[in-house]
Order: structure tokens, then sequence, then C-alpha cells
């Protein structure tokens, strides 16, 4: 997780797009949608212009034009020709730091205030289990952190809310995505990953395994529903309570066995002990 000092100063100097999975690849996306057009008209731009120059009509000089089993200079010995090179790569190795720096800075951001949900993939479901949010899981999830809210194949997020999910497998390898959500992530047995979505308004998604698995795989699919604010508190809310309750009858009853094993103990002793009193008369 990036600190907030260092994300906060890295967002205002504008070099990483601030928002969601979907805005940020949807501006990366159009980063290279714009430079690819622009080099794709340059490039398609400057082989008509050489089409043209070098046929017949074109009016080229004899020395100037391409020899076989020669490399063209362009012109002024060879410097257009690595100041072209120069700006490609600088434009390549660029986008390529940018991307993978912007990348790295927005799976950073999983841990921030929302809601926390451990994601466990099995053959062929998966179970949530919505967990306190104190935003550090970096030591793995215990069991101190379940709320005791769990669903199955059914995953409830309010909107405008950022969602952690930790990502777990109790079986075989897995692999948890959301595609319209732009979120997806490794499930492995006995390791934890980490990622985390937003969702902007109010719908359907659902959630897909993207790792073969064996013979259900195609059928290893989720619900993902995002709910107004209120109601999703209601909501939880309501599962809150149900599992205090559950857990306040399973207290009791297992008070109640052991009071019970506790009194046919005592009874049984007192028979004993009666029984040892007749033989010694």
């Amino acid at each position: 997780m990036i600190p907030d000092s260092t994300a906060a100063s890295v967002l205002q100097t504008g070099l990483v797009p601030d928002g969601t999975r979907v805005q940020v690849f949807s501006e990366i996306y159009w980063v290279f949608l714009a430079l690819g057009t622009l080099v794709g008209a340059v490039v398609i731009g400057y082989m008509l212009y050489n089409g043209y120059k070098y046929s017949y009509e074109g009016g080229a000089d004899e020395e100037d034009r391409p020899k076989l089993g020669e490399i063209p200079t362009g012109g002024g010995k060879g410097k257009k020709l690595f100041l072209s090179l120069s700006l490609s790569a600088i434009i390549v190795i660029s986008l390529i730091a940018w991307t993978y720096g912007t990348l790295l800075f927005v799976e950073g951001q999983t841990g921030e205030q929302g809601v926390d949900v451990e994601v466990e993939g099995y053959q062929f479901g998966w179970n949530f289990h919505y967990l306190e949010n104190d935003g550090d899981y970096s030591g793995g999830v215990t069991s101190d952190d379940y709320t005791g809210v769990n669903t199955t194949n059914t995953l409830r997020v309010p909107v405008d809310t950022q969602v952690n999910l930790y990502v777990t497998s109790d079986d075989v390898f897995h692999n948890f995505g959301i595609p319209e959500l732009r979120v997806k992530s490794d499930a492995i047995p006995g390791s934890t990953t980490d990622t985390w979505f937003e969702a902007t308004e109010v719908n359907n998604y659902t959630a897909h395994c993207y790792e073969l698995c064996g013979q259900g795989h195609s059928y290893m699919d989720a619900e993902v529903v995002v709910m107004p604010q209120d109601e999703y508190q209601d909501w939880y809310d309501s599962q809150i309570a149900a599992a205090n309750n559950e857990s306040a009858s399973n207290a009791s009853a297992s008070n109640a066995s052991a009071s019970n094993e506790s009194a046919s103990n005592a009874s049984a002793n007192n028979e004993s002990a009666a029984s040892v009193a007749a033989a010694g008369v």
C-alpha cells in the first residue's frame, strides 16, 4: 500500500491519472490510441510522400534515389535517420515507463478506507467473507478479521465506495475477475493477493474465473451487485445482526451442552459412590 502523502504528491503532479480503475484504464487506452493514430498518420504520410518523390513524375535527383544494398541516410549524412530513431525510442520507452508506473500506482491503492472482502475460490464457486476495515492485511487475513458476514457466489457492494479484495483459494489455482470494472487477480492456495475496484453506478455485473481449474471452470461465475449506499448499509446491518444472533445461539447451545454434560458426569459420580458404599456394607 502506498502512503497517503506519496499518493497525494504523485497525483498532484498529473503524471498518474486519478479516479477509478475504469477511468485510469480508459485514459491509458486513449493516450495510446491518440499517439498510435499520430504515429500511423506520420508513417503513412511519409510513405506516400516518398512514393511520389521517387516515382517517375517526382523529379528526384538520381543521386538521391535509394540504391540496392545501401541504407538511405535521409539527407544530412544520416542526421535525419538518427533523429527519427532517437525520438521514436524516447517516445516508446517513456510510454512503457509511464504505463508500468501507472499500473503499479493503481494496484498500490489497495487498503484505502472502504469495504474489505476476502474472496475465496473453490471448485467451482466463490465465497465472500466481509472483513473489519482496518486497512492493513499485509500479513494476511486472520480469524479476528472476520465480521461473520459471508455470502456465496454473490458479492454485494455499495456504489461510489472503494472495495478492497483479498483473493485466495481453498483448493487449486483460480483467477477472479470482473471485466466491466477492470479488476482481475490470481487466487492461489495458501497465499493472498490484493486488488480493488470502485463502481460508480448501481448495476449488476458478473465475475468470472480466468484460470482453467477443472470441468466446472466455465460455470464458475459470481454475481456482483452494486447497491445504493443506504441500501447496502441496511443489508450489511441485517447480516451483522443475523451473525450475532447465530453466534449467541451457538454459545447458548454450547453452554447448555456443557451443563448437561456436567450434570451427567455428576450423576455418574453419585451412582458410582453409591455402588461403592453398597459394596462396603
